[in-house]
């Protein structure tokens, strides 16, 4: 008989542990969809890229320039100066910490050529700050985008 609740117990635990695990991850993928930047530039799409997040360009309010795609001609490397910034992944790294959070990130800024540090967190169930920063987050920049609710 103690065998049996013990087995009960057991087999309870590991339902509540994957109640709260499929919790968090309901909660992580908050983030998931497509966003516009801050001075609506760009429309980023965040993913999931294996067990952390990631964002891609997928729509530039410009996306030509002199009659050409507009590239990454800021980057520190040469060899992708070329690339077209419409479809680049501009975050990466970013995991889930709990209460909207997501940290350990890195943000690259097509304008500048520069990768930062970063962490996102949900100002509203619309609204997602993003802080990039060099060192600790108090030297840093923190830009404010919105769920875009429009078509793809």
């Amino acid at each position: 008989m103690n065998g049996l609740r013990t087995l009960g117990i057991l087999l309870l635990a590991a339902g509540a542990v994957t109640t709260l695990c499929g919790q968090d991850q309901e909660e992580a993928g908050r983030i998931l969809g497509i966003w516009v930047t801050e001075e609506g530039k760009a429309r980023v799409e965040i993913t999931r890229c294996g067990e952390q997040f990631c964002g891609t360009i997928i729509w530039l309010k410009e996306p030509v320039k002199e009659g050409k795609p507009v590239v990454d001609d800021k980057n520190p490397d040469l060899n992708l100066r070329d690339r077209p910034v419409l479809g680049m992944k501009l975050l990466w790294g970013f995991a889930f910490d709990g209460d909207g959070e997501y940290s350990d990130g890195e943000v690259y800024d097509a304008e500048s050529g520069n990768t930062y540090k970063a962490t996102m967190e949900f100002a509203d169930e619309k609204t997602l700050d993003l802080r990039g920063y060099v060192l600790i987050p108090l030297f840093g920049r923190t830009s404010r985008w919105t769920r875009y609710e429009g078509k793809p």
